[in-house]
């Protein structure tokens, strides 16, 4: 291997010289420890390399050698059920080999290259295949078959030889020819570099939601499959308690978990807890279909730079094969600082608090790999990467760079609001200021799959919490009394639906998960009670109290403890409300 000498070291940076023949983002093996690095920065023969590991005790004049390879991830069966670090090396194989500390310059691959695969073929000797199409399938876990593909670099080609039986990711399983004569072997794994994004044919506009079991996002601020959604919240607010209920509950059928920069104590929660979880759909541990990167705080920060990439090319390998994946970023904040270290370093001009420059480039780059896409191959198969992130701003402060780049190219908004977890209000996402941009996009489906007047249900319950915010602030200045009996229905309705729609119990079986026709009847039952009190409210003699006294408002309380499929309990819960408000008059 060639080799450049160090010059500096500034904790993760390292400079180097004698590096004319290096490449931008070239990984090198640096000292004679061999710390992995990565090459950011070329300038003549001087290379500035972001060092993955500990660079303490590494100095002036030792050596620096080149691989000729750039940052890439294994992609083949295995991924599932691995727990890695920023830069996809397995952390229970790093504890048997080192124990429970990570030793410096310790290598070790990202899959297990001795176990055997049974490798059942889809494909023919002599089918004309081009790149992205599938080959042949392992059962990976019970709840994923995993695809093996053509690579993208192939275009064209003819297979000329293809097994079938028990291989290791070592053995050559099929060989194809392409359209200039070159015989390509290949294997059950795949290398990708983790800066470029996996190509696709097509990418199209999402119009099917990201079910969640949440009611608050599900019902209020929809995501969609291949969408992005940004979580900004202080600290206690709830950030990684939704993502790791959103990691549970979604209709994704992959899951990647990245903990990026977060505190060790809460990334060894995760870490306990994720293999321990069942998968609702299937009673199988959700482990089977989730991959986790555990990036803590007190790791390496060019590592947490890396790691967000790493888990987003795993994510793009799964969507190539036709599954939805959802990838949560727990929190891009630490990403960002990250960032910002490295640029410190390099002595490169600052921007908004002390971030390099292109904060909003790298940001948008990393959402942009989002999507819901038609697939490569020849088959017809769309798959779709869902990315959510969490951001971590100072003191809750929203104003702040990463928050607002963020905002400009994520499309779902949850803001948490610190006010609504201090009244142990969950998930504490503020109805006044969140958001989506998807509701155009999936009312359709909301439409034919649930109810034909879903929408109509959902704006009318948006603006009466709307209208509860302008009320608010005049029973803070004038008192309940000062309030028509109009208005004071509007804050009892508006009172049920954060108390009994959005308010949510994560941690309890019944409440955690709502279906989204079970969704639409809690929110329509409330509703009904508005929509048929405002038919007689303006009758003489008519008293709200007499209203919260109807025994029906208790069952309506009760309601979310409905099982999803018992739907005619909900419509006779409707007929009930129409029948006692009704007698009031």
């Amino acid at each position: 291997m060639q080799q450049g000498t160090i010059t500096k070291v500034s904790g993760p940076l390292v400079v180097a010289n004698g590096m004319k023949n290096a490449k931008m983002y070239e990984v090198v093996r640096v000292s004679q420890e061999k710390l992995m690095g990565e090459i950011i920065e070329l300038e003549g023969d001087e290379a500035s390399i972001q060092v993955y590991e500990d660079t303490t005790g590494i100095g002036p004049g030792e050596p620096v050698f080149l691989t000729g390879e750039t940052m890439s991830v294994e992609l083949g069966p295995g991924l599932l059920e691995s727990i890695y670090d920023g830069i996809q090396r397995p952390l229970a194989l790093i504890e048997k080999e080192a124990g429970s500390y990570i030793t410096r310059g310790i290598d070790v691959p990202g899959l297990n290259y001795d176990k055997s695969w049974d490798f059942k073929p889809t494909r023919s000797k002599g089918d004309s295949v081009v790149g992205g199409d599938i080959l042949g399938e392992v059962e990976e876990t019970s709840l994923i078959t995993h695809k093996v593909m053509v690579p993208p670099t192939i275009k064209k080609g003819t297979i000329e030889d293809i097994k079938s039986g028990s291989f290791t990711l070592k053995d050559v399983v099929a060989t194809i020819k392409d359209d200039e004569g070159k015989e390509h072997e290949i294997k059950m794994v795949q290398k990708w570099s983790i800066r470029r994004s996996r190509p696709f044919a097509e990418k199209k506009i999402p119009d099917t939601p990201l079910v969640t079991g949440s009611r608050t996002l599900d019902t209020m601020f929809p995501l969609a499959k291949g969408g992005t959604a940004c979580i900004p919240g202080p600290f206690g607010a709830g950030k990684t308690v939704t993502q790791q209920s959103l990691a549970k509950f979604c209709d994704a059928q992959v899951i990647v978990y990245i903990g990026c920069g977060e505190r060790g104590n809460e990334m060894t929660d995760v870490l306990l807890e994720f293999p321990q979880l069942k998968d609702p759909n299937s009673g199988e541990p959700l482990m089977k279909r989730t991959i986790m990167i555990a990036n803590t705080s007190n790791m390496p920060v060019a590592a947490r730079e890396a790691s967000v990439y790493t888990g987003i090319t795993i994510a793009e390998y799964y969507r190539d094969m036709g599954y939805h994946v959802a990838l949560m970023a727990d929190s891009t904040s630490r990403w960002a600082e990250a960032m910002r270290e490295m640029s410190g370093r390099l002595e490169e001009m600052p921007g908004e608090e002390g971030y390099p420059a292109y904060l909003g480039s790298k940001t948008a780059e990393f959402y942009e790999r989002a999507g819901y896409v038609s697939c490569l191959g020849s088959d017809d198969r769309s798959g779709s990467v869902t990315v959510i992130g969490a951001v971590s701003p100072p003191g809750g402060d929203l104003s702040e760079p990463v928050t607002q780049n963020t905002l400009r190219v994520t499309k779902a908004f949850w803001g948490l609001d610190a006010k609504l977890a201090y009244k142990r209000h969950f998930p504490a996402i503020n109805w006044l200021t969140s958001y989506s941009l998807y509701l155009d996009n999936i009312a359709n489906y909301w439409k034919e799959n649930v109810a034909e007047d879903y929408m109509q249900v959902r704006t009318q319950a948006s603006n009466l919490l709307q209208q509860e915010a302008k009320l608010e602030e005049i029973v803070r200045l004038v008192g309940m009394d000062a309030l028509s009996a109009k208005e004071r229905l509007v804050l009892e309705t508006t009172k049920s639906i954060r108390e009994d729609f959005l308010f949510q119990n994560a941690f309890d079986y019944v409440d955690a998960f709502t279906p989204p026709k079970k969704q639409y009847w809690i929110l329509r039952c409330i509703l009904s009670v508005f929509n048929e009190t405002s038919k007689i409210i303006d009758k003489e003699g008519f008293e709200i109290e007499k209203l919260l006294a109807l025994p029906v408002m208790g069952k309506i309380v009760k309601s979310k403890e409905y099982a999803a499929e018992d739907i005619h309990k909900y419509e006779e819960l409707e007929k009930e409300i129409i029948k006692e408000v009704a007698a009031l008059a």
